[in-house]
């Protein structure tokens, strides 16, 4: 009897998803762990691979709406596998060549980019047509040179037309919104409604930050084997300064205030299917390169759509970097149950008065968002000013003073 295939319970509260893609097409025969489909709930999107070898066939289409139990597919374990292909064998005279069952590829020739159309999966074909990017240009750092996912996120967008893109002279296209993109609308309307958010704002010097980060970047990452980047900066500095600010570290459950005596900050990651936001546990007791690693793992794991619910579960502060994306201000939406969240931006060279006289330094402007049902504006205010203290003296975060 095949062996049936069910969609895996994800977390508690998730009750259905959307099937967003085959990695393994109907009929195709897998080995166990073979990545099979990926399902996109509300929450995180998760792999789902095979549990046996067999031959794979499909019930449900991609795109499809399944429930968590759901069987999508059979894998038959009594399938013989494929022989595999045997070489054309040359004839002496050199005259005729014997014809193989399945039409062999043509090779690739050296220098060229990326892999012959059949040898991408489905999966990667996917990722490609949302980008609107040919997958057989690009360089391939799988398995015999075949292109990857992660292949497909690193390379820029290019003037390919996507899949899902309108037929030429229609001025609108539709297409459903993914159960993330839905639970992050529902989200975000809810916390503009339910919190009484406000916002406060400041700027910071990162010349002292940019200078340790110049002096010692070369032996950080030859000891950590990962850079040293803004962000551990800001953990830190969110961690020293919710300890100043204690207020800031609690949350509202009814009418009782819940306070936090531990530093789990979340980080906001954008991935091409939305917003993730991972949780770094017990910053205070990380070093940077910790919080580095941390970082680093969790932006590969959204990346490649791996992440988990309980890695983005039990923050009590968050932070997220629009600068990297260019942004010169913004007004963060808060990350409920949290109170507050801190919104980082882009550096740019401004003057500013130093002792009397002006002087060019790479400024940032930075955001605070709180719930002012917990959050007076003095605490707000002075929380931002410590991390602004903070992140314009570094040593204080080594001192802890």
């Amino acid at each position: 009897m095949p062996i049936e295939v069910k969609v895996p319970t994800v977390g508690e509260s998730i009750t259905s998803g959307v099937l967003g893609v085959w990695n393994k097409p109907d009929g195709a025969y897998v080995k166990a762990g073979d990545p099979l489909f990926e399902i996109e709930t509300d929450k995180v999107t998760s792999e789902v691979v095979a549990e046996s070898a067999g031959l794979l066939k499909h019930l449900v289409k991609a795109g499809d709406t399944v429930q968590i139990g759901q069987v999508v597919a059979n894998i038959d374990e009594k399938a013989p596998a494929p022989a595999e292909a045997a070489a054309p064998a040359v004839q002496e005279n050199g005259a005729k060549k014997e014809a193989s069952r399945v039409e062999a590829a043509a090779p690739v020739a050296a220098g060229a980019r990326g892999k012959a159309a059949d040898e991408i999966s489905p999966a990667v074909r996917y990722q490609a047509a949302e980008k609107g990017i040919d997958p057989s240009k690009i360089s391939g750092t799988g398995k015999e040179g075949r292109v990857t996912k992660g292949d497909v996120l690193a390379a820029p967008e290019k003037s390919v037309p996507s899949v899902a893109s309108a037929s030429k002279g229609e001025r609108t296209s539709r297409k459903k919104m993914s159960p993330l993109r839905q639970k992050i609308a529902a989200r975000l309307l809810a916390v503009q409604q339910e919190t009484a958010h406000l916002t406060t704002f400041n700027e910071v010097d990162l010349s002292n930050v940019m200078a340790l980060r110049t002096k010692f970047q070369d032996r950080f990452v030859k000891k950590h084997e990962v850079k040293l980047g803004f962000m551990s900066f800001f953990v830190k500095a969110v961690v020293h300064a919710l300890k100043v600010v204690p207020a800031i570290n609690a949350r509202l459950d009814g009418d009782e205030i819940v306070q936090n005596n531990f530093y789990d900050i979340s980080c906001a990651i954008s991935t091409d299917k939305g917003l993730f936001v991972p949780v770094i546990r017990d910053c205070d007791t990380m070093s940077f390169a910790d919080v580095e690693k941390a970082i680093a793992m969790y932006a590969k794991k959204a990346r490649d759509g791996k992440i988990t619910l309980p890695d983005m579960e039990g923050g009590v502060f968050t932070i997220t970097n629009g600068g990297v994306f260019g942004s010169l201000m913004s007004t963060p939406i808060l990350n409920p149950p949290q109170c507050g969240i801190l919104g980082m931006h882009t550096i740019q060279e401004r003057p500013v008065a130093i002792n009397g006289r002006v002087e060019i330094r790479p400024m940032m402007y930075l955001a605070l968002t709180y719930d002012h049902r917990l959050v007076d504006g003095k605490e707000a205010v002075t929380f931002l000013a410590t991390i602004k203290e903070v992140v314009e003296n570094p040593a204080a975060v080594l001192l802890e003073v």
